[in-house]
């Protein structure tokens, strides 16, 4: 590694520490060290905690004035406690913990005692430690979230070769362009050598079943009640199109699952029919999810995501997408557009409860279910706009909304709304827990009768049985066992 290369891959904080820690040993004051090398005091002092990275230059005036080299301010000199517990504190305060909590970062003043910081440090740990504990389970899953929804990012949420794939199958079953009908969707089936087939008894946890060694394809007799018969077909094709196999693990199962619904997309909206549409929409200023679904006579949900997946690309717009339960819950987001969306630890998104102020929840008080909402919302890091639809599905209410930075609401329509909200997404006191002085006032008032789950029973030890077994009617053996069990239950 460089010299150059070290300057970048090394913590400004920690350069800044090495700074102070030579200058006081030296006995220099923040004065002197400011005037050997030309820069004001408070300049210096920004440096020195972490606010300012000093260029590399500026870096060899600080060591020649201190007397040492530049390799020892980057990574030879080692810290004091103290220096290593106020960094340590300095990170905790940028992340999401101290965020949560709605505690904003404070400087760390030489007054305050170490062993203010060192409780401060351990509270943060254990924190951190039970956030930890609560997300083992599931952790495989986020983290695979998290890598995907990465992936999708640095794409704009664009995969050229889905989409390539979704034109070539179009192509060879002769679709003359635009809006897809069900006999295409046959004739695709008909193409990978499957015959279609409704069956009344199939797992209702099942979309459909593929028969590879007789080319049948079985779809529940349910679909064309409850949902797009398209849909359901071209999602039990497309893996076959994209040549999945068993998945290997949870990341795999995800990428395939992300790969099936966007081929589906892409080809109930195909790019070269859906692209010149959207873009003469935007020509004229009224973009709209609403017409886009009606054109391709889609869900709105489909609609929103082959919106996000073209949005980029081809209209240079960075949006944001979220599906939320009715419960607050996320199930489902996307985002280039650098809104702050509340993450767990591992940075996951979905699973997170969506701000009460934001478009995604307060669609659900609308009483207008039949034409769309739309919201600004101001955010600390700028103000969004959204567009809001409420649907119905198999686990409840969700809503599907897509959003744009402020300076890109002109391209819509609905941008004329009067709808405001102000939210703050990581931080907890937003909406989570009740404002301070209605909390002091009723938290001694009030006593809340908690249903609590079966599932929280079972670490319970029962009864010890008062039952009595013959000695001569059980084998030692047997006898062994029941003892091992009845200290189990007893907790030794």
């Amino acid at each position: 590694m460089t010299t150059a290369d070290a300057a970048e891959d090394t913590d400004s904080l920690t350069i800044g520490r090495r700074i102070r820690q030579l200058r006081t040993a030296r006995g220099m004051t923040l004065e002197e060290l400011a005037g050997r090398i030309d820069r004001a005091p408070s300049q210096l002092s920004m440096f020195e905690t972490g606010k300012r990275e000093p260029k590399l230059t500026l870096l060899q005036s600080i060591a020649r004035a201190l007397g040492t080299t530049i390799d020892a301010l980057l990574e030879g000199e080692p810290l004091d406690e103290r220096s290593t517990m106020e960094i340590a504190l300095e990170r905790a305060m940028r992340g999401q913990t101290f965020q949560a909590l709605g505690i904003s970062p404070f400087r760390i003043a030489k007054s305050m005692p170490s062993e203010a910081l060192s409780a401060m440090l351990a509270l943060h740990g254990e924190i951190e430690r039970l956030r930890d504990e609560r997300a083992a389970t599931p952790e495989e899953a986020r983290r695979a979230n998290v890598e995907l929804r990465h992936l999708m990012r640095s794409q704009n949420n664009y995969f050229a070769d889905l989409e390539k794939q979704a034109a070539d199958i179009l192509s060879a079953v002769g679709h003359p362009g635009g809006p897809i009908t069900q006999r295409t969707a046959s004739e695709i089936a008909a193409h990978l050598g499957f015959t279609l087939h409704y069956a009344p008894d199939l797992p209702q946890t099942t979309r459909s079943v593929a028969d590879l060694a007789n080319g049948r394809l079985y779809l529940s007799s349910s679909i064309p009640a409850k949902g797009d018969a398209r849909a359901a077909v071209l999602q039990a094709l497309s893996s076959r199109i994209l040549g999945h196999g068993e998945p290997r693990s949870y990341a795999e199962f995800l990428r395939q699952r992300v790969e099936t619904n966007y081929l589906t997309g892409a080809i109930l909206v195909p790019e070269a029919h859906v692209v010149p549409v959207l873009q003469e929409a935007k020509s004229r200023r009224a973009i709209s999810i609403e017409d886009l679904r009606d054109a391709y006579s889609v869900s709105y949900e489909t609609a929103a995501h082959r919106f996000t997946n073209l949005a980029t690309q081809h209209l240079g717009i960075p949006v944001h997408f979220l599906k939320v339960h009715e419960s607050g819950t996320i199930t489902k987001a996307y985002e280039n557009d650098d809104v702050n969306f509340p993450t767990d630890r591992l940075g996951s998104i979905e699973g997170q409860m969506c701000c009460r102020r934001w478009t995604s929840r307060e669609v659900f008080d609308v009483e207008d279910r039949f034409n769309p909402y739309y919201q600004y919302t101001d955010t600390g890091n700028g103000t969004y706009w959204c567009t809001a639809r409420v649907e119905p599905s198999s686990e409840g209410l969700h809503s599907v909304s897509v959003g744009v930075r402020f300076d890109d609401t002109k391209w819509f329509v609905g941008r004329d709304t009067p709808n405001r909200g102000v939210s703050k997404h990581s931080v907890e006191t937003c909406c989570r827990r009740a404002p301070a002085e209605l909390e002091e006032r009723w938290r001694e008032q009030s006593w809340p009768n908690v249903r609590t789950p079966a599932r929280c029973w079972p670490p319970c030890p029962p009864a010890r049985s008062r039952e009595w077994t013959p000695p001569t009617c059980t084998s030692s053996s047997t006898r062994t066992h029941r003892a091992e069990r009845a200290a189990t239950r007893s907790g030794r």
